[in-house]
């Protein structure tokens, strides 16, 4: 009994020591700068493709892979950040991948050729894709559990912003400078950040007693056929999600063997992982159920934002003459609306007064909405109800992420922390992959279906057709001078253009459809979890 008694403050006068007088929101800070950095430059070299191919004397085609070699090396890292950080310590494995993404930005921006420049995107996709999951882990551990919710909502404008604001943010870059300070921008916040990691971040005393266990009992083990599984089959699925549309999927004999690879090894790679003793992946956290859905969750939300925010710019760019610059300016209402929110919905999901899955299915209804609303815009319509509709889909999803992260770790024992946050990273990081695809490829399918509906209304022959074209004639010849001839040509040409943009919009409008349908399949799954108690015992309140 004495002897308990004398134990027991050992530990957190031990936790004190190791970390004085830190204030949790000055990591959370910190950890969140990193991540934003990361998230940014997923989406900001998106613009700049054109400039870097000219810069560099390559094609647009060789240029895309810029985005595609960052996206891989992000996909393979991302699933094995939870075994790294055990490997190396959580803290020095998070400044690691800092200082190996701000080193690499500065390599990128001074890349002499492409082939250098894809070596360096490389690296710098290795470096990040350990960030988001290893800050999530951070903060789950920094603050205590009835206070996640408010460093939940930190995180959560960090996903949400960076994204939005990359293309127009490189735009700028690029037109007002060059496009290699797309990634010299990234130095000085990897160098205040790792500054600030040094001083602030630690690792916790019960993350450092478990490693020392482990390592003291040999169990701390590298699991090579598991990380080769991982890396073979996430590699290659990434490569045909990104690489798919442009070379034409099944068209291609390259995407084919890929995707064949990608899912021999992934089969294999999930029995390998549920059976191994200290799995890279620990995919039993999905026997438990409010994971499980969480997990999902996380990928829906991936699916319809990075889907939804891949589209509007494109539609702004090519069917109504937006700048790059001014398109991507319309994503700002959603991510301001999300940044304004996001305290409230904390201190609303804190309070314990709502149940925070009745505030799931309100953020999956809401965000469904504002994507059929989409559906419904016409060739006339004008900044505003775009960026209205954007504001739109930014309230629903500022009342999604914070309780469906509580909901993560509402049932998990706090040493299932670290693999956790790794596993629903890369249900985003996926669910994001998946929706860029799929409006991609769908968008040009169904263009090329109503593409060939219109074509069949307006043959010749036809009165709308004729009385149209005779219209645009006689306005050529009198406001432009031209013959007659010449005139009817244009006129021709002008109609065959309004009709491959009524398609496209019409493309457009059926993505959007189905973005919204893909949202509505949470709502269901909210009400088959279980309930729980935010800031309760265990891994968050699970009772």
């Amino acid at each position: 009994m004495s002897t308990a008694t004398l134990a027991r403050p050992q530990v957190p006068v031990d936790s004190t020591a190791a970390r004085p007088a830190i204030n949790p929101w000055a990591v959370a800070i910190t950890v969140t700068l990193a991540t934003f950095m990361e998230l940014l430059d997923t989406s900001i070299a998106n613009v700049s493709l054109p400039h870097i191919a000219g810069g560099l004397g390559s094609s647009f085609d060789e240029a895309t892979w810029v985005l595609t070699s960052y996206l891989v090396a992000n996909a393979v890292v991302l699933p094995l950040s939870a075994w790294l950080s055990r490997v190396f310590g959580r803290k020095r494995y998070y400044m690691m991948c800092v200082g190996l993404f701000t080193v690499t930005s500065f390599l990128c921006g001074i890349a002499p050729t492409l082939g250098l420049l894809l070596l360096f995107r490389v690296m710098q996709g290795i470096g990040g894709g350990g960030l988001a999951p290893v800050e999530q882990a951070i903060l789950v551990d920094t603050f205590p559990a009835n206070k996640r919710a408010a460093a939940f909502a930190l995180y959560s404008m960090a996903i949400v912003t960076a994204p939005a604001i990359g293309p127009p943010l490189g735009g700028w870059i690029t037109d007002s400078f060059s496009w290699r300070w797309v990634f010299f921008i990234n130095v000085p916040i990897g160098i205040l950040s790792l500054i600030l990691s040094s001083r602030l971040v630690h690792d916790p005393p019960q993350f450092k007693e478990e490693i020392a266990k482990l390592r003291a009992s040999g169990k701390l083990k590298i699991d090579g056929l598991g990380i080769g599984l991982i890396a073979v089959g996430f590699g290659c699925l990434e490569v045909v999600l990104d690489r798919g549309q442009i070379d034409d999927w099944f068209g291609s004999s390259t995407i084919v063997t890929l995707l064949i690879a990608a899912i021999v090894t992934l089969s294999f790679a999930l029995y390998w992982e549920w059976n191994h003793t200290d799995p890279v992946v620990e995919l039993k956290l999905l026997k438990e159920r409010n994971f499980a859905a969480s997990t999902v969750f996380y990928f829906l939300f991936g699916f319809v934002l990075f889907g939804s925010t891949t589209m509007i710019p494109e539609i702004l760019q090519t069917l109504y003459g937006y700048t790059a610059t001014n398109a991507g300016l319309v994503l700002g209402p959603g991510a301001l609306v999300i940044t304004f929110l996001a305290p409230f919905v904390a201190r609303l999901v804190q309070s314990g007064k709502v149940n925070p899955k009745h505030l799931i299915a309100f953020s999956f209804a809401v965000v469904a909405c504002s994507m059929w609303y989409y559906g419904t815009f016409t060739p006339q319509t004008d900044y505003f109800h775009y960026a209205f509709a954007r504001a739109i889909q930014g309230f629903g999803y500022a009342f999604l992420f914070v309780p469906v992260s509580v909901m993560a770790y509402s049932y998990l024992p706090p040493h299932k922390n670290n693999k956790a946050s790794s596993f629903t990273n890369l249900a985003r990081n996926w669910g994001g992959s998946f929706g860029v695809a799929f409006v991609t490829t769908f968008h040009e399918r169904r263009t090329d279906l109503h593409q060939v509906r219109l074509g069949d209304t307006l043959t010749h022959g036809s009165s709308v057709y004729e009385s149209t074209r005779d219209s645009l004639t006689r306005s050529f010849q009198h406001a432009g001078g031209m013959s007659p001839a010449d005139a009817a040509s244009h006129a021709s040409g002008q109609l065959y253009n309004m009709l491959q943009q009524q398609a496209s919009l019409l493309g457009f409008r059926d993505c959007f459809h189905l973005l919204g349908w893909s949202a509505v399949i949470g709502i269901p799954i909210v009400f088959l979890t279980r309930n729980f108690k935010v800031g309760g015992a265990g891994g968050g309140g699970g009772h």
